[in-house]
């Protein structure tokens, strides 16, 4: 039986998941959420995922929720991703943390408002006070890399895939990759893995779907 992710491909986080599962190895296959017509939010939906998120993640009895529990959940089951070491374990925890506080957190919400809300509903203030903390967020990381191939360790780990979620997205939000050039080489690096897949090769939904 696969692994099921319930998902949609303009959903970053669901991307850091569907690309661990993608590169682990496993058999598995994303059924499409449709977000922006609230499936998220109905009585269905929430039984599968009280907390009315995607991505959630079933293989056989297991469910769970949020993409870096499901990224060490596959790096474990597949023993592909992950940590070689207790000390290595920690640090993957700690990118994927300060990913999800620092990075995703603002990426999703300033491409959502800036991509898919009408041009007049656009909060100018906003969006500039969001591109200011992302443009920390991406100094730090680019400066990580600055010396090295990737976040820990010798090889692409659930930390790197978690902090390249949104970067891959076309959608303009601030980010340019010719501004950061260790940034840009980590991700060619990524993007070259045998088998790595752009979000919209990888799960159903874009907008070009709902244009």
């Amino acid at each position: 039986m696969s692994i099921k992710l319930y998902c949609f491909g303009e959903s970053g986080n669901s991307y850091k998941a569907a690309l661990t599962l993608e590169l682990s190895g496993l058999e598995w296959e994303p059924v499409f959420v449709d977000f922006f017509n609230g499936e998220g939010r109905s009585p269905e939906f929430r039984e599968i995922n009280s907390m009315g998120e995607v991505p959630v993640m079933v293989d056989g009895e297991l469910t769970l929720s949020q993409s870096g529990a499901i990224q060490d959940y596959v790096s474990t089951k597949s023993s592909k991703l992950g940590p070689h070491s207790a000390n290595e374990r920690r640090e993957i925890m700690r990118w994927i943390l300060w990913d999800n506080h620092k990075l995703s957190s603002m990426a999703g919400m300033t491409r959502f408002l800036m991509n898919f809300l009408p041009e007049d509903k656009r909060p100018a203030e906003v969006i500039t006070f969001n591109q200011g903390r992302l443009k920390a967020a991406y100094t730090i990381l680019n400066n990580e890399l600055a010396d090295k191939n990737w976040l820990v360790g010798s090889r692409l780990t659930t930390a790197d895939i978690a902090c390249c979620g949104y970067l891959f997205y076309p959608e303009p939000f601030g980010f340019d990759r010719s501004d950061w050039p260790h940034i840009d080489a980590w991700l060619t690096r990524i993007s070259d893995t045998p088998g790595w897949k752009a979000p919209y090769d990888l799960m159903p939904g874009s907008p070009a779907d709902r244009a």
